[in-house]
């Protein structure tokens, strides 16, 4: 007998009808790539850049998920939506959706870098195969899907803008450690080419998301969600929409004089600093 999984985060329809403070028609006329949109913090994202007016190109590993979230987007407002499937750990699949994406609607505007994964295990129990996954996915998926929009941005004389989601890895990351260590050197790549690509008018920010309730918190044993709540000073966990507002802040011309910044958004959580995505072992319980 299958047990169903526990339902985390806002529903669809609860996500559409979230308050913003951003006025409608925002990013009109704008395109908006989002990697792993089919979910969690990636659709909230998508959701949000659709109701703002947005075009938009969703990405992400599962073709179903993405084709029920385009007519979705369309009804929030977007008045054109393009998917494609594909690996951000494929460079080969990285060029072609770039190409695609170009090909589609002749230009990009904001890449939002979101699609990424990780499991709970002691890191001394990594096996070879595991931490390479969550390394090649997170940081060189990453850096695949920055340097290509770059390169073409660069190539065709137009501006861009990259908002990497990375994660609270200041204090490290007990139970995710593969994954603390491919974030941070991801936020240190986003300073570096912000430099870099200043010459290009190319900005290159993070959104650092601490514990936010999403369909992410599956992966996670049921004693450690538990805790989440309690792992920042506001003493809750935060919503997906939480996280799509900071990636639309410095997306839009409110931050456009911000580059090579991480904006942590996580309730104060890397002041308080007391998570386990494993559950705290019995050796630091008081």
């Amino acid at each position: 007998m299958s047990v169903a999984k526990p339902q985390f985060g806002l529903d669809d329809d609860a996500l559409a009808g979230q308050a913003t403070v951003y006025r409608p028609g925002l990013f009109a006329d704008k395109v908006v790539l989002v990697s792993g949109a089919g979910s969690g913090i990636g659709k909230a994202i998508a959701f949000l850049f659709a109701r703002l007016g947005a075009k938009l190109a969703i990405c992400g590993r599962d073709l179903e998920k993405l084709q029920a979230t385009a007519p979705k987007l369309r009804e929030l407002g977007s008045p054109d939506v393009f998917v494609q499937a594909m690996t951000i750990r494929d460079p080969e699949q990285v060029d072609a959706l770039m190409d695609a994406v170009w090909a589609h609607f002749g230009q990009l505007d904001v890449l939002v870098n979101n699609a990424g994964g990780q499991f709970p295990q002691a890191a001394i129990d990594y096996s070879v195969k595991g931490w390479n996954a969550v390394v090649d996915t997170n940081l060189n998926g990453t850096w695949y899907m920055m340097q290509a929009a770059a390169k073409r941005w660069r190539d065709h004389g137009q501006p861009g803008n990259i908002v990497n989601i990375v994660a609270t890895f200041q204090r490290g990351m007990p139970g995710v450690g593969h994954t603390g260590a491919a974030r941070a050197a991801v936020t240190y790549l986003s300073k570096t080419v912000a430099v870099e690509w200043a010459p290009y008018r190319i900005r290159v920010n993070c959104v650092a998301p601490g514990a936010i309730e999403s369909t992410g918190f599956r992966v996670y044993p049921a004693e450690a969600v538990k805790t989440f709540g309690q792992s920042n000073p506001m003493k809750r966990t935060g919503s997906v929409h939480d996280i799509a507002e900071a990636v639309v802040y410095v997306a839009a011309p409110s931050g456009k004089f911000i580059t090579g910044q991480l904006l942590t958004v996580d309730g104060g959580g890397v002041l308080w600093g007391d998570v386990w995505p494993t559950g705290k072992p019995d050796y630091f319980k008081v």
